[in-house]
């Protein structure tokens, strides 16, 4: 965006962000949203615990001799910055609940970034940017390249490179990276992560964007059902095929992998025993920032799950109204005819042809098949006197819950997710599709079970005759609860 005078006086007057840097009590309002919603990365909060809060805030400064300057209440304050002229907290009532909560806008944020940029900073890293761009720069040249040969000599230069590595290696040079070089690097990957929290409040409002307007149309909508849905599902599948879209799906496919988050705890924890990084005291948060994406994250799906909702709850009302309305007809009809029943016109007054009309379609008709004549033999056959084991029409199988659910609870003590293939992996099916219809029951009743419909796994079994069978089912993720393990 070029900052053209005209567009920035607009800004000055309509854009949150800059609004809130020039109000009257800019600092209060930073630090306490900054302190309430950003350092604990809290997306959502009651009106009660805020206000609560912020009294507490304003208790303080005011002991501190600024009592004047803050003559509101907290709720006072909290209502007024969330009206539609200031825009910095969205106040909204939460599904099941009468109590309003508070979150932040995305503008609030950006703000609050900006704030946090000012300050200075006793080390700026450099290279880790450069490297970067670098980096990002062959990655589009490489994959926008249409040229086979020309990839696979890249790929033979990147290989060579690493052929020289591991030779250095072998031979004993081993190269450390600096200090210096961690701590730049380490310092653009704690921006980076931050920025990622902040970014999904703007995916969150753009979808919650959609669903208001969507409320919209079906409030003041008087035209035909179908026309009204084909316009509603294009909006969402424009959101959901754009460029942000694509890219927030590829992200939360891949943060939802359990080899990702386990690869990235892991990274995380050798990063942060690093004396360099130690040297800087990070904020211990970040080594949880996977678990706050996902939250986040999380809130976004709500959004676009309560968008559904409301599709599916205007079907139900247009099938209502529909069905009242032919209610109301036949009940008009049958009216009229009691009205008449005593005053019966006399002669044919009215004649119907058919009750009901004839539709022949020529394409529904369907092929000739001659009839299959059933050869029946009169011949009534005598069973010999052999004695027949009725024992296996007694044969039962007993599948032990209890047991599977032992067998979860011991994978989950040494992971914090694990899915259902690994689970069979070191536990396998005694009793075959019984056995695995058993743990698909145990997955459908715990809450805390992820069943991700994107990925497919394959699961192999042998039965009693020694046969291998294979069912192909969505990837089941147990994952261990807040007070243990399921």
């Amino acid at each position: 965006m070029t900052l053209e005078y005209l567009t920035l006086n607009q800004l000055r007057k309509t854009h949150p962000a800059w609004r809130v840097l020039i109000a009257d009590h800019a600092p209060l309002i930073a630090s306490f949203l900054d302190r309430v919603f950003i350092q604990p990365n809290v997306r959502v909060m009651s009106q009660a615990d805020l206000v609560s809060k912020l009294e507490d805030s304003l208790y303080q400064l005011r002991e501190n001799g600024d009592g004047d300057a803050f003559p509101r209440s907290g709720r006072a304050y909290l209502d007024d910055w969330a009206q539609n002229d200031k825009g910095w907290l969205r106040k909204f009532y939460p599904h099941g609940s009468d109590e309003p909560h508070y979150d932040l806008t995305p503008a609030t944020e950006k703000a609050l970034s900006w704030l946090d940029n000012l300050s200075e900073r006793n080390f700026i890293g450099t290279e880790s940017r450069l490297l970067m761009v670098f980096e990002l720069l062959k990655q589009m040249v490489a994959g926008a390249e249409t040229d086979k040969d020309a990839r696979i000599s890249e790929l033979e230069k990147r290989k060579a490179v690493l052929d020289t590595e591991i030779a250095r290696l072998r031979a004993g040079e081993l190269h450390l990276m600096d200090d210096t070089a961690l701590k730049d690097r380490f310092i653009q990957i704690n921006s980076t992560a931050r920025e990622l929290l902040g970014d999904f409040r703007s995916v969150e409002q753009n979808f919650r964007e959609l669903d208001r307007q969507v409320r919209e149309q079906i409030a003041t909508w008087d035209g035909r059902k179908g026309e009204l849905l084909a316009k509603i599902f294009g909006d969402r599948d424009a959101i959901a095929d754009s460029d942000q879209g694509r890219s927030f799906r590829a992200f939360w496919d891949f943060l939802m992998s359990p080899e990702s988050q386990e690869e990235l705890t892991d990274l995380l924890d050798k990063v942060f025993a690093l004396n360099a990084v130690t040297e800087l005291t990070p904020d211990r948060r970040l080594k949880r920032i996977h678990f706050d994406w996902l939250e986040a994250g999380e809130h976004t799906q709500r959004t676009v799950a309560k968008l559904s909702q409301q599709l599916r709850r205007y079907l139900d009302d247009q099938a209502y109204l529909e069905n009242k309305r032919i209610m109301q007809l036949l009940d008009g009809i049958a009216a009229r005819a009691l009205a008449v029943k005593d005053d019966f016109p006399a002669g044919d007054f009215m004649t119907v042809d058919a009750s009901a009309p004839s539709l022949q379609l020529p394409m529904e008709r369907p092929l000739y098949n001659p009839p299959v004549k059933a050869a029946i033999h009169a011949e009534v056959m005598v069973a010999d006197q052999v004695n027949i084991n009725a024992q296996s029409l007694f044969d039962q199988v007993f599948i032990d819950k209890e047991q599977l659910q032992a067998n979860i609870h011991k994978q989950l003590q040494q992971h914090s997710q694990v899915t259902l293939r690994e689970v069979i992996a070191a536990h396998p099916l005694a009793e075959g599709l019984a056995e695995l219809v058993a743990y698909l029951s145990i997955a459908g009743t715990d809450r805390h079970t992820v069943f991700d419909e994107v990925h497919q796994e394959q699961l192999q079994w042998q039965d009693k005759r020694g046969i291998v069978r294979n069912a192909t089912l969505p990837r089941i993720i147990f994952n261990r609860s807040e007070h243990g393990s399921n």
